[in-house]
């Protein structure tokens, strides 16, 4: 039987974050495996969040043969997006491995990079993982821009319980092979936005943590995992209202010293 937690610190930085009239949505997994949720189920736009089932989706097909993380790419001017990342300003013709564009998705949040894995993977396929791995309330709909989705354009959609949830997958080693699981949480340590999840994390004897961010105008999120003594805690935080991005980093990292403290780290 799970440990009984008593999560009203967690239900207290979220009611603080509303306060501000701010849409706060979070999914937490404990250690022993009991759950918190507010507005878990609710879709939230996903933002750069959306690349941790791209990733997946990419192992996958590593795994059956039809990449290869050693494999290069040749970076042309028309694959250039706009918003976060460094290959926006990369001369054409850079080589780069995929294993490459992985690390630049995932740890700088590269928007290139992302769709040239949209494109290598496809979304049909990343929407077929999505439902594999139970994302019922989540979707790739469209290619990274640096924006939410402008008229006639689907959106890309994520719920606080699914991507709490494919984290969960990825620690258990579920959502692909055990070697590709461990990769993929190596990737996730390799996050350079600490501002949220590992916002009030010690900086001697740092605990390990992961995440990936996710950022529009109005919209700030956050999905990762900290461990603690007792194993795994997963902390999936999704923001959506407020006009000062600093100030829901801050809530995300409220919310996530509260489920530390709830589980006893």
């Amino acid at each position: 039987m799970a440990e009984k937690i008593e999560w009203g610190g967690v239900a207290a930085a979220i009611a603080r974050g509303e306060e501000r009239g701010t849409v706060v949505g979070a999914a937490v997994i404990a250690p022993g495996g009991e759950r918190f949720g507010h507005k878990a189920g609710r879709r939230f736009v996903a933002a750069s969040t959306v690349k941790v089932p791209l990733m997946i989706a990419l192992f996958r097909r590593v795994e059956a043969g039809g990449h290869s993380l050693a494999e290069t790419y040749r970076l042309r001017n028309e694959d250039r997006a706009p918003g976060s990342g460094v290959m926006l300003h990369l001369h054409e013709g850079m080589e780069l491995t995929v294993g490459d564009l992985v690390y630049l998705m995932i740890s700088i949040s590269d928007n290139t990079a992302t769709n040239i894995l949209i494109d290598m993977v496809g979304m049909e396929e990343v929407n077929a993982v999505m439902a594999s791995l139970g994302m019922t309330g989540s979707t790739l709909g469209r290619k990274m821009q640096a924006r939410a989705a402008g008229a006639g354009q689907k959106e890309n959609w994520a719920s606080p319980e699914d991507y709490a949830r494919v984290i969960e997958a990825l620690l258990k080693n579920e959502a692909a092979s055990a070697g590709s699981c461990a990769a993929m949480v190596a990737m996730l340590e390799k996050q350079q936005n600490e501002r949220r999840i590992a916002r009030y994390l010690p900086k001697a004897d740092r605990p390990r943590w992961g995440s990936k961010t996710g950022s529009v105008p109005g919209v700030c999120n956050d999905v990762g995992f900290v461990m603690t003594g007792k194993g795994a805690l997963i902390v999936s935080v999704f923001c959506e209202g407020e006009s000062e991005p600093y100030a829901n980093e801050q809530v995300i990292g409220e919310i996530s010293r509260a489920a530390l403290e709830a589980v006893g780290s």
